[in-house]
């Protein structure tokens, strides 16, 4: 299962050991043996006209230049490594990073947009910003959204993709992608494998096009970086790149080495936190607390559970772990997609995308899994938590009851 083949010449290699060495092969013949960091801006040239033929070039093609990228809007040497593991990781032939798991999207739907293919084919539930960037019509996109069994029949001839989350977020339900790649033709599948990472599944593999993560989770692992890549064929990685140029939303070297360092303990902190997962959700499937447990087949180390009593004294009931929006850290966080992750989504579409107003999702971390069920099962038998109250302004008296209006969110 873990076995990887990148051609004839390579002996294959297992996963865990190309999450440790894929964009690190040269070190050794450099002497070194941890990545350089290379923070340039701009690169120096004294042939202004080869470096015009290399500008127009990438102009044409967007391919990585040969030699320095002459402005870091084009490349950088620590991000192409951390591209070039991640690709390797998820069996495709190249990967391009962006500042954000949303600037990713973002590019991938402009670079579709650009050959006049503005049409989107989604299945809910996605990651709420998601949800609001297709639905909205932010980038002039048009979106249709249907269930995994009326993708091909929602295809149009201006179609440019078709996207799912597969675990979806936050409810964890499946998607059978090869079938969906199926169901799509010709038109791209991106199958968004944030929460799965390419641990668990490869969606290439399966027939997907285009892989897209939020690096900020699992990839980087450690809460302290932010990022997106777009895991994808050479040809779209070209147009990628063009767009990430024009647009701007590069990611910064220090993240890119983050990132590549997340990497390395890829393999070693997912497996680990799905075994804790696995033992909390066989113990939560049989609390008389909880309503609903909700974790995928593949496995993995997000759980998602609906409760009978006040979701909201949960989160404000739990001291271990951190009531925080985001996930794949190696501490435990709990949210409450309602009102938060998934707030921007229309309430109607978020109920019948599976998203309950009871309904928890917790990234497990890498904690003693008793720790973490002392602490949950205290937080589940925690007294009610009374409801925020608006501050008025001076000289004005307070409304009774009247809670804190929540904020919009941009966490996944």
């Amino acid at each position: 299962m873990d076995a990887m083949d990148y051609g004839s010449s390579v002996t294959p290699r297992a996963l865990a050991t190309e999450a440790v060495h894929a964009g690190r092969e040269d070190l050794a013949s450099l002497g070194l043996h941890a990545p350089p960091l290379d923070l340039s801006t701009t690169y120096p040239s004294y042939d202004a006209r080869a470096e015009a033929a290399r500008i127009d070039e990438f102009a044409t093609t967007g391919a990585r230049l040969d030699g320095p990228p002459v402005y870091a809007r084009l490349d950088n040497p620590t991000v192409a490594r951390f591209e070039e593991a991640l690709a390797r990781l998820e069996g495709a032939e190249a990967a391009v990073a962006f500042a954000s798991g949303m600037a990713a999207l973002t590019a991938v739907l402009l670079a579709r947009a650009s050959q006049g293919l503005r049409h989107v084919v989604a299945v809910r539930p996605l990651y709420g910003c998601s949800d609001h960037l297709l639905d909205a019509g932010l980038l002039g996109t048009e979106v249709t959204w249907t269930d995994p069994a009326g993708v091909a029949d929602a295809i149009r001839p201006d179609t440019g993709l078709v996207m799912v989350e597969s675990p979806a977020n936050p409810t964890l339900a499946e998607a059978d992608i090869r079938a969906l790649a199926h169901s799509c033709g010709s038109v791209p599948l991106l199958v968004d494998n944030t929460f799965a990472t390419p641990v668990l599944q490869r969606p290439v593999a399966q027939g997907a096009r285009i892989v897209l993560h939020s690096a900020t989770k699992y990839l980087g692992g450690h809460g302290d970086v932010m990022g997106g890549v777009v895991a994808c064929d050479e040809e779209f990685a070209r147009t990628l790149r063009q767009v990430r140029f024009a647009t701007g939303g590069v990611l910064h070297p220090l993240a890119g080495y983050l990132l590549l360092r997340g990497l390395s303990t890829l393999p070693v902190r997912v497996r680990a936190a799905s075994t804790t997962a696995a033992e909390l959700v066989r113990r939560l499937a049989t609390d008389p607390r909880i309503a609903r447990v909700h974790y995928p087949r593949i496995g993995g180390a997000m759980i998602a559970f609906e409760v009978y009593g006040e979701p909201h004294d949960v989160i404000a009931g739990v001291r271990l772990i951190t009531p925080a929006v985001s996930l794949g850290s190696v501490d435990t966080l709990i949210q409450h997609p309602a009102s938060i992750s998934h707030r921007i989504v229309a309430e109607g579409d978020r109920r019948s995308a599976g998203v309950s107003d009871r309904l928890l999702r917790m990234s497990v971390g890498l904690e003693d899994v008793e720790d973490l069920w002392r602490d949950l099962t205290q937080a589940l038998s925690a007294p009610p938590v009374a409801p925020l109250r608006a501050a008025a302004p001076a000289g004005v008296p307070a409304a009774a009851g009247r809670p804190v209006a929540a904020p919009r969110p941009s966490g996944r």
